[in-house]
């Protein structure tokens, strides 16, 4: 299928393998399902007060309907790389969006918030698999010396959708009801499958037995990953002394530690490979990814409030004053994952955090003068940032890793950008309440929170000297790895 083509026949001179015909309608349909998850997590953010109105349910009650969706993602991701070892990626891509699609259309037809909270998890389910799975099958099928500029490609949607989703939630909220945030969803899950149906290749039949399915791994990491979130989730509003995330916290990192001694010693296969992080490449790729994550997500949830609350604009255009941000990002990430398959991820990385450092450091001097004029500028500059950040890290991932070891790799990335996009949300929340002082964030609080992205910017900045430099060429001969491969070595 995608990919199937040699490297030789494939590859322009003196540069690296094209991307065939086959390879790239293998992304656009992936992309398609990937982008869904993305774009409704924050669609539905912007729509929470919307849905306490309309349920008559108080803010703690609504909340969950976040909270609970997140948490089905984290029990989700863990598990996915067993899954699709023991049933085959199209087979577990189809069931996640299937899971996905039944989810909207019950969140769509919801009578009170408990049965909300109850599809929203089941949808989590759904979108928990998904990310995964379609970052696992499009490396496979690009191979290393493509894995740069198609990471680039399969980056837009975990950068745009949620860019996306409170313009989308914004136009939505103004024009039509509540249940059309879910209903969005329907026509593209439906479409994504009947093209997964059709282009994906059919999962090959497996050498011996089942997979054993590390029980204890699933027992330790899965509910230990969950209460990481959820007490990140609950930090945001009460705090990181709060009686609940102390625990959570508490109970998780335990959790993390039960799983990291079961998973160097076992002796069979761990749910996610902790031997992975023995390379040095590998373990800068995830700590960015872990960064990029908390400094995107406090950033989205960041500008909307800034915007609504500093300049007194609406929800749907501080929805659209955001696009920038993902403008940028669509510019940065196809241009940086060209690049990354010729240059390298060593330089790409260390420029893209500076241009998010020096966006965001405009954003902290910022306040209810400031011109749009400089804002927006800022903005783009954080986006092109983003992208030259993002696609050569994830490409990065890859080439530190070998083929088999992929799906694990993916559920690492996962698992971290998760906890850390959960923590850069909580510590902006905190910073926006003068750390509990006081429940309306001022002025000040904006720009004292809108440190935290230009801090994570320069992190980024010095890990970045440690990712993989130029890729070694391919030999003219070698076979890019097929897409099928990805079933073999998932």
């Amino acid at each position: 299928m995608a990919g199937g083509s040699t490297a030789g026949a494939d590859t322009v001179e003196d540069g690296p393998p094209r991307l065939d015909s086959a390879l790239l309608v293998l992304i656009g349909v992936m992309v398609l399902g990937g982008m869904m998850s993305y774009l409704d997590a924050t669609i539905v953010n912007v729509g929470i007060s919307t849905l306490g109105g309309e349920f008559e349910a108080t803010l703690g009650t609504i909340e969950w309907v976040t909270t609970g969706y997140l948490l089905a993602v984290a029990l989700a991701i863990p598990l996915t790389g067993w899954a699709m070892a023991r049933f085959g990626p199209k087979r577990m891509w189809l069931i996640g969006l299937s899971l996905f699609l039944a989810g909207s259309v019950l969140c769509a037809v919801a009578w009170n918030a408990e049965s909300l909270i109850a599809f929203r998890i089941l949808q989590g389910l759904g979108g928990g698999t998904i990310d995964p799975i379609m970052m696992t099958v499009v490396a496979g099928a690009a191979g290393p010396a493509r894995i740069g500029r198609v990471m680039g490609l399969i980056s837009i949607p975990i950068t745009l959708g949620p860019v996306l989703g409170p313009i989308v939630g914004g136009l939505l909220l103004e024009n039509l009801s509540w249940e059309w945030m879910f209903l969005v969803n329907v026509p593209f899950a439906l479409a994504a499958i009947v093209l997964a149906i059709l282009v994906l290749p059919a999962d090959p039949p497996r050498d011996g037995g089942p997979v054993p399915l590390d029980l204890l791994g699933v027992a330790l990491l899965c509910p230990g990953f969950a209460a990481i979130v959820f007490a990140l989730s609950r930090a945001g509003s009460n705090g990181f002394g709060a009686a609940t995330v102390v625990i959570g916290l508490a109970v998780g990192v335990a959790l993390f530690a039960g799983y990291i001694a079961h998973a160097l010693r076992t002796a069979g296969t761990p749910l996610l490979d902790l031997r992975l992080f023995a390379s040095k490449g590998f373990t800068a790729s995830v700590t960015i990814m872990f960064l990029v994550g908390g400094g995107l997500f406090a950033l989205l949830f960041l500008l909307p409030l800034y915007y609504q609350q500093v300049h007194d604009h609406s929800v749907l255009e501080s929805g659209l004053l955001l696009a920038p941000l993902g403008i940028g990002a669509m510019i940065g990430m196809p241009l940086a994952g060209n690049l990354a398959d010729r240059i390298g991820a060593r330089l790409l990385v260390p420029t893209g955090a500076l241009l998010v450092t020096l966006g965001a450091l405009a954003f902290t001097q910022s306040g209810a003068d400031t011109s749009q004029a400089l804002l927006t500028p800022a903005q783009l500059v954080i986006g092109l940032g983003l992208g030259l950040v993002g696609a050569p890290t994830m490409g990065s991932v890859y080439r530190t890793v070998p083929l088999a070891a992929v799906a694990g790799a993916t559920g690492a990335v996962f698992i971290l950008n998760q906890i850390g996009a959960s923590l850069g949300v909580a510590v902006v929340a905190l910073i926006l309440q003068g750390g509990g002082a006081h429940a309306a964030p001022t002025v000040d609080d904006f720009g004292n929170a809108f440190w935290w992205p230009f801090a994570a910017g320069l992190v980024v900045f010095a890990a970045g000297f440690l990712l993989p430099g130029r890729p070694e060429p391919a030999p003219a001969a070698a076979p890019a790895a097929p897409a099928e491969a990805v079933a073999n070595s998932a």
